[in-house]
């Protein structure tokens, strides 16, 4: 058992900020956090760390400094708040959004901060949910599935558009030039452990679930010089290093990196992982057949199995990919909580506003309020959660959102239901798609910004018909770091172990409701068959609406017509 007084940093880097917290090792007690938000946010419209250039739809960037200076104010501020020494912290873990990549040279310096290519968007980091690689997604599905690739069932039958080999043939067809000046290609769960250690090591949970690596080995050279001739070599030139596995040290804290963050140098770094798969020993949830979802902007499901099974639509089976000794399983969606956040932004009147200021509460309140008071249907209506694409069980970010059954009489709070519903059907589909595979999923664990909207978790329980657990700890991924640090500190031996202490998970916190649980799985068949006719290529007037509206923003004078949009 470790000593009483130690400590470890757990730093969870985000899709807008990173937080770090301090946490005691001996139980698992937070003591202090801090939050810093990034400078440059994501650049989805211009590439505003560069004289504004314009980006193409579908794009999402990310400046690598911004990562940097999360270690440098947020680590020293958590220090501070928890009033603790730095001399009891002996280790620091990290983890990140995935699939987030960073282009480098040889010493990690990544290519945005060259003169000559800081101008270039494919230079900077393309964050997890950067989508404008989809037609190469397709063509690495579509040519996987004709020659029978094997590994191709281990990812559901798909490789997302999210994922590294098609950013980086993105990267190739695209900026050809850079690509070639670039030396490494890599997650940015690696790339800040590089910024810590002064060692590039690749994670075993990236390098399984977004980089195509199974049974020791990546998709063959010659299926890469099928896609591309240019791009045979990029597993040998750009990709492959060596695989550090979860829980196990990286190496250890620089002189530089002490400076930075005000910590002892020397001590342990863990190896990076990714913000979801860190959340599961957080919550004391890695036996088999436990899902756990954390709900965000997106949500990520993730478990452990006992057994290897092809799940249709899940994004990866990884021999350890959670823990040690277990196949750790993840599937996902694309948009949760900005669905939600896009809907009070853009759809809600003035009144509702005026209204939710004069009550002192927010308009995610004052919708959740009035939806909660209608009964299971009463709106009429019925939405497809696919704002953002859908990673499961679809693996299509070309696919749309949608509200059907809207009519003069559709309130506010009518559709804000329906998206919230919406959402939940999508984690039934991918809960019963585990469970016809031979993974069954017998408790649903809640982590995540989303759990406190406690009718929202209700409709969770009431549409999955599961009882739903929540986790303990308001800070999951910060706190799953922080276990991961403690193991490569050799506080704990595995963790497993480790998990059990320093998290934990309240359990039936929601239970299902049997009348309403037989009214949503009415609707759930509704769900379902706009769910197959949109997605399952019955019908692609979504793929169709998204290609004429990049001919559209192509044309001349759009810039301006979309920025005056935006100002307005």
């Amino acid at each position: 058992m470790p000593a009483e007084d130690a400590v470890v940093i757990g730093v969870d880097f985000g899709t807008l900020s990173g937080r770090a917290l301090v946490v005691r090792v001996s139980d698992g007690a937070e003591l202090g956090t801090a939050v810093h938000e990034y400078e440059h946010g994501v650049m989805d419209s211009q590439l505003t760390a560069h004289q504004g250039e314009k980006l193409p739809p579908d794009w999402a960037l990310q400046v690598p400094a911004d990562y940097v200076s999360v270690l440098k104010h947020a680590v020293p501020e958590a220090l501070h708040n928890a009033g603790v020494s730095p001399s009891r912290v002996i280790g620091i873990g990290t983890d990140f959004t995935a699939c987030t990549m960073v282009p480098t040279k040889a010493d990690g310096t990544p290519l945005n901060e060259l003169d000559e290519y800081a101008g270039r968007p494919h230079a900077y980091v393309k964050l997890w949910k950067h989508h404008a690689a989809q037609g190469q997604a397709d063509r690495i599905n579509e040519l996987a599935h004709s020659r029978s690739e094997p590994w191709i069932g281990r990812y559901g039958g798909f490789i997302s558009s999210e994922w590294e080999f098609a950013k980086g043939l993105q990267l190739l067809e695209e900026d050809p030039e850079l690509y070639e000046a670039m030396d490494h290609w890599v997650e940015a769960a690696d790339w800040i452990i590089w910024q810590l250690t002064g060692e590039y090591v690749r994670n075993a949970c990236t390098a399984g679930y977004k980089g195509i690596y199974q049974d020791g080995r990546y998709p063959s050279e010659d299926f890469l010089s099928a896609l591309n001739p240019d791009f045979s070599g990029f597993v040998r030139d750009k990709l492959d290093h060596r695989i550090g596995q979860l829980g196990s040290k990286a190496g250890t804290l620089t002189a530089q990196a002490a400076e930075w963050t005000g910590l002892p140098e020397g001590i342990a770094v863990a190896v990076g992982n990714v913000d979801a798969h860190v959340t599961a020993p957080a919550a004391d949830a890695v036996e088999p057949g436990q899902m756990v979802a954390i709900m965000g902007t997106s949500t990520c499901h993730v478990m452990n199995g006992e057994t290897l099974a092809e799940v249709p639509g899940m994004c990866g089976v990884v021999d350890g990919g959670i823990t040690a000794g277990a196949y750790g399983y993840e599937a996902g969606q694309s948009g949760v909580g900005d669905i939600f956040a896009w809907y009070v932004d853009n759809q809600v009147p003035g009144d509702y506003a005026a209204e939710a200021a004069e009550r002192g509460i927010s308009l995610h309140e004052l919708l959740t309020e009035k939806a909660a008071a209608q009964e299971v249907g009463a709106h009429g209506l019925i939405a497809l959660d696919w704002h953002s694409g859908n990673r499961s069980v679809l693996v299509d970010h070309e696919l749309s959102g949608l509200i059907l059954g809207q009519t003069l009489a559709t309130r506010p709070e009518d559709g804000y239901r329906a998206l919230l519903e919406s959402t939940a059907f999508g984690t039934r589909t991918i809960i019963e798609a585990f469970n016809s595979s031979g993974v069954p999923v017998r408790e649903l664990v809640v982590a995540g910004g989303l759990l406190k909207n406690r009718f929202l978790m209700q409709t969770y329980a009431d549409v999955t018909g599961l009882e739903i657990s929540t986790i303990t700890s308001s800070q999951g991924p910060a706190l799953g770091s922080a276990i991961h640090a403690a193991v490569a500190a050799g506080a704990y031996e595995d963790v497993h172990t480790a998990g059990s202490v320093m998290g934990g998970r309240t359990r039936a916190a929601y239970v299902p409701d049997p009348q309403r649980t037989e009214a949503y799985t009415a609707l759930f068949e509704e769900y379902r068959k706009l769910h197959d006719y949109f997605g399952r290529g019955e019908n692609d007037v979504m793929r169709r609406l998204r290609a004429i509206r990049r001919r559209a923003l192509s044309q001349p004078g759009s810039d301006q017509i979309e920025q005056k949009a935006v100002e307005e």
